[in-house]
């Protein structure tokens, strides 16, 4: 398998989910969800999605919700991106906005000293 194919579908995932979850999933309780990226097996059978979460209480109680729904949004991406095999949907949080800050304080506290 290309890594070409590999990474159009991953991109085209993630296009199929992104609104999905804005639309239908997003709630006071779950925060803002963004899907920041998508990892796809090289056969196509499964799919790490990576969500970040901003505004929850509970940032993993928000993705435990995701991953209940994981069958119900599996289907939703397979009515928009035909394949022959539906991809197994992973939810994973995302800590890279957290990371970004801790480094920016990091830099600027060494900066001040």
């Amino acid at each position: 398998m290309s890594g070409y194919r590999v990474k159009r579908v991953e991109a085209l995932i993630k296009e199929a989910l992104s609104p999905l979850l804005i639309r239908d999933y997003q709630d006071e309780a779950s925060g803002l969800l963004t899907v920041t990226r998508v990892e796809i097996t090289a056969d196509l059978r499964t799919a790490r999605v990576h969500v970040s979460v901003f505004g929850a209480a509970d940032p993993a109680a928000a993705l435990e919700r995701l991953a209940q729904k994981a069958g119900a949004l599996r289907k939703a991406v397979a009515s928009r991106v035909k394949l022959k095999y539906n991809p197994e949907l992973v939810f994973v949080l995302d800590l890279g906005a957290e990371h970004e800050a801790r480094i920016d304080a990091l830099l600027e506290r060494a900066k001040t000293s």
